[in-house]
């Protein structure tokens, strides 16, 4: 599998700023919570950043969290963010409300696609990550950031591995992460805007370790319901590059990175 740092993966970077590597629109004001306590681990802004192969998305970048576009399917390839220990004691409720993407101007879905649709609104991004500005509470209920998705997933295991990756952002610092949904035929569309319903959903994790190591954790949860434990789901980087066709972490050091993504450990995230 290529390991490099490719041209696309440093404009990527070269953009990136700020909290999770987003800038954020000039036309939001936002309020920023400052941290209680200094970061416990090293920030590296861009890590979370991955090279896709094939299927092509437009580049969206927000405040909180970065995404790749599909316009043909009205939802995002993927959505990485840098959750920071920092960022994880704010206190802004939910926005609740979602909306299109201002940031994008051709076509996307709407609101009214999933009611009625038997879908859930699934958050990429969720708004447990993003409590520490109101800006970014806002931006992660756009809809680029969304994707139909079970409900028995969005509120079960899913939501469990959001809740433990906070979790480990707080005993490790910082968490780099990337996530999507998974199309191959797909399961049909949602909406007047005909989303794309994903046949699955991945996520990939990156932290350093307090020994200056780093651990990395991939997962691929079927569109469907299922209470399995989180480990049932998990399989190393490798692997889930060689299932995604995407290069996660691109931007780590490439000793670095073939050494965490070859092998992972469940104890390493606390999954039993």
């Amino acid at each position: 599998m290529k390991k490099y740092l490719s041209i696309f993966a440093l404009l990527l970077v070269l953009c990136s700023c700020g909290n999770s590597g987003s800038s954020g629109s000039s036309d939001t004001v936002s309020t920023f919570i400052p941290a209680p306590s200094q970061t416990k681990a090293e920030s590296l802004h861009g890590l979370e950043l991955p090279y896709m192969y094939g299927e092509k998305g437009s580049i969206i970048e927000h405040m909180g969290y970065t995404l790749s576009y599909n316009e043909k399917w009205r939802i995002p390839n993927w959505v990485a963010w840098e959750l920071l220990d920092s960022e994880l004691y704010g206190d802004f409720d939910r926005a609740e409300k979602f909306t299109p993407d201002p940031q994008w101007k051709g076509r996307q879905a709407y609101d009214s696609d999933y009611t009625g649709s038997g879908w859930d609104r699934g958050h990429m991004a969720p708004s447990g990550d993003m409590k520490w500005s109101s800006q970014t509470m806002k931006e992660c209920f756009y809809l680029t950031n969304v994707c139909p998705q079970n409900h028995n997933l969005n509120s079960g295991v899913w939501n469990d591995l959001e809740k433990l990756t906070r979790k480990e952002a707080r005993y490790y610092g910082c968490v780099w992460v990337c996530c999507g949904p998974v199309v191959d035929k797909g399961l049909g569309t949602a909406g007047k805007n005909k989303v794309m319903v994903p046949d699955g959903f991945f996520k990939a994790l990156l932290t350093r370790k307090k020994d200056g190591t780093y651990a990395s954790i991939g997962f691929y949860f079927p569109n469907e319901a299922g209470n399995r434990p989180l480990g049932d789901y998990a399989m190393s980087i490798d692997e889930l590059e060689a299932f995604t066709g995407m290069d996660f972490f691109v931007n780590l050091d490439i000793k670095e990175q073939e050494k965490a993504e070859k092998s992972y450990r469940l104890k390493d995230w606390n999954i039993k």
